[in-house]
């Protein structure tokens, strides 16, 4: 694997999670393999289980870590092609990745969205910038559209709490005062459709996401009938993708009650709002795996960068 920004770049998802089970059980079992070399973190957004996850994950393979938060430690970067900087923006991308490449053997970048434009956004023209220009393998820590760190930790962490070979698992879309991406529920959907699960979706009318994801996959828009049966009910708010960027707030409609969740065990990438997106009774109750779920950042963000290491 010469990067890791999709499903697309793992030749063997299965191997991939089987790996991150072992760096689950043994996290310390490959501390020499990245001695010697360097991974450097660029953040363009807000990160803590990402930051943190992939920081530990490197260091309990022995790689040394730089951390950045670009646009507020470096010069504000410019993406596009032949245009004039005489603005706000001091340095192209053509050069910081390169110049980022001369310090590092990996880099890891997280970007979101604009919503100034769907296609561009879908495009992923600010990774695939750092793709070509550095030279060197990227991980992606979120971008636009996917989040790829965090569905393996997702799949890993159904598969530690499944108590049936073929679990019911309900991506359910809840309410957010702002405006948030596709990319978690995209990326869910992407690894999913790998893993032995029966697998549905429920959103309000209109909050649909892109076919290229749900294809093929149960949508319901009543969301008590979705969850009947479910063991795990994964709960992620994300805005429209035909009316680009539109939101639905407030809603208490689709807010996760415990009364819903009947059996399910709750999922969610957080932060999460409480008492907006889910009720405290079911964030403080047993069946919220939140805190399990975070924690597998760390054996998914290891596998990942393993399989890389082995490459170089």
């Amino acid at each position: 694997m010469d990067k890791f920004t999709s499903l697309s770049d793992v030749g063997d998802p299965s191997g991939l999670l089987a790996l991150a089970k072992e760096a689950q059980l043994n996290p310390h079992g490959w501390a020499s393999l990245g001695k010697g070399k360097t991974l450097c973190l660029l953040f363009l957004n807000p990160s803590l289980r990402t930051r943190l996850s992939t920081q530990k994950a490197a260091q309990l393979l022995g790689m040394e870590v730089m951390v950045m938060n670009i646009n507020q430690d470096g010069w504000k970067l410019e993406f596009e092609e032949g245009v004039v900087m005489d603005g706000d923006k001091a340095e192209h991308i053509k050069e910081a990745a390169a110049v980022i490449a001369q310090y590092c053997d990996l880099v890891g970048i997280r970007t979101f969205p604009s919503f100034k434009s769907r296609e561009e956004d879908y495009s992923e023209n600010l990774l695939n910038a750092f793709i070509e220009y550095c030279g060197i393998p990227v991980v992606s820590l979120e971008s636009a559209t996917r989040h790829p760190l965090q569905s393996l930790a997702d799949w890993l962490t159904i598969e530690t709490f499944k108590k049936s070979q073929r679990p019911k698992v309900v991506l359910s879309w809840a309410p957010h005062p702002r405006r948030l991406p596709q990319a978690v529920a995209n990326s869910f959907l992407e690894w999913m459709r790998v893993a032995d699960v029966n697998l549905h979706i429920a959103h309000p009318q209109g909050f649909e996401l892109s076919d290229e994801f749900t294809n093929g996959i149960p949508i319901h828009h009543d969301q008590q009938s979705a969850f009947q049966g479910a063991d795990f009910v994964y709960t992620k708010n994300w805005s429209s993708f035909h009316n680009y960027g539109e939101t639905l707030y407030p809603n208490k409609d689709w807010e996760i009650t415990l009364e819903k969740l009947g059996n399910a065990s709750f999922m969610h990438c957080l932060p999460v709002r409480r008492n907006v997106v889910v009720a405290d009774e079911v964030l403080n109750s047993s069946q919220s795996i939140v805190i399990p779920q975070a924690g597998n950042r760390v054996p998914a963000a290891q596998a990942a960068l393993i399989q890389i290491l082995q490459n170089l």
